[in-house]
């Protein structure tokens, strides 16, 4: 059963009248007639019953109407996606993120993707950096909202954030709890709580980056690469954790049965940027189309009154 034989037989059923389904289709009378045929013969059944006076279907036919209507409708219909997917108007998009992203970007950004390409579908998945990093590499997600960019020609990158502060993150019964802010100096003489740099290397780095600035050398006494991990050790233990302001500030480090307070860092005061990451290679049109959606964001996160209760 071929594609342009359903188009002759609807074709033929609508017009009732061979002479003018092929003045239609533009094809000759025994071309048309052909095209029924081969479909009969294909499926095993008469689906028109032709005079010298009247063409007419048959009840096969009647009933084969329908459901070939039905084919061409969604031929057309996968056609009209095909076309919307290739123009990044339609298909779906895995997005990766954390919280600046999701505070900063993500909702201006997903309300002009929505009204400018509502069919496509968004999907969004937080987490760190680097799990990012490795499901936009593995085709797991299309675009990777995270700190720092990749320094790989595998991925392109484009900054949307820029000096979003980091902050110390203590117990409430800390000492530092009630201070609006700390010298980064004074971790010399701190324990803290760390994270693999695997997990977050633009973070990492600008906080020993901070460390080396301050002429000293942090004393790492625990790992947690969660940030409910780090909130919950903090608020058990005197230790000092890391979070960004974004994160600090809208309670996203609280873990349940937690109590944490945001602590300001300065001289110097270290920061981190947030990238847009997607695969050089990108195949799926839509990446374009959200990017065409975020803004260039050179706004800065600040820290009200130097102290975030969280």
């Amino acid at each position: 059963m071929e594609f342009r034989h359903l188009v002759s037989f609807i074709t033929i059923a609508e017009d009732l009248h061979f002479g003018r389904a092929a003045a239609r289709l533009h094809l000759t009378q025994p071309s048309l007639s052909a095209h029924l045929q081969k479909l009969e013969k294909s499926l095993g059944v008469r689906l028109v019953a032709r005079t010298s006076h009247e063409v007419k279907l048959t009840a096969a036919g009647r009933e084969f109407e329908v459901q070939a209507r039905l084919i061409i409708a969604q031929m057309d219909r996968a056609a009209q996606i095909a076309r919307a997917t290739a123009d990044g108007r339609s298909g779906t998009l895995n997005i990766g993120y954390n919280m600046p992203a999701s505070r900063h970007v993500l909702p201006s950004a997903l309300a002009r993707m929505s009204s400018a390409h509502p069919d496509v579908v968004v999907s969004l998945w937080e987490k760190r950096t680097g799990p990012q990093l490795d499901d936009l590499a593995d085709g797991g997600l299309d675009i990777a909202l995270v700190y720092g960019h990749p320094r790989t020609a595998k991925f392109r990158y484009r900054r949307v954030l820029r000096n979003v502060p980091l902050v110390a993150v203590v117990g409430e019964g800390h000492s530092w709890a009630g201070r609006p802010g700390v010298p980064f100096a004074e971790l010399a003489a701190q324990p803290c709580v760390m994270f693999a740099r695997e997990q977050c290397p633009a973070m990492y780095d600008s906080i020993f980056g901070a460390a080396s600035d301050s002429k000293i050398s942090l004393n790492i006494v625990q790992m947690a690469d969660d940030p409910g991990a780090t909130a919950h050790m903090v608020s058990v233990k005197s230790l000092v954790g890391f979070a960004s302001l974004p994160r600090a500030s809208s309670g996203g480090l609280l873990a349940m049965g937690t109590s944490s307070v945001a602590v300001k860092l300065f001289d110097p005061i270290p920061t981190i940027d947030l990238y847009a990451v997607w695969r050089a290679e990108e195949i799926n049109p839509a990446v374009s189309s959200f990017l065409d959606c975020i803004d260039h964001a050179d706004e800065t996160p600040r820290m009200k009154n130097g102290l975030v209760a969280i």
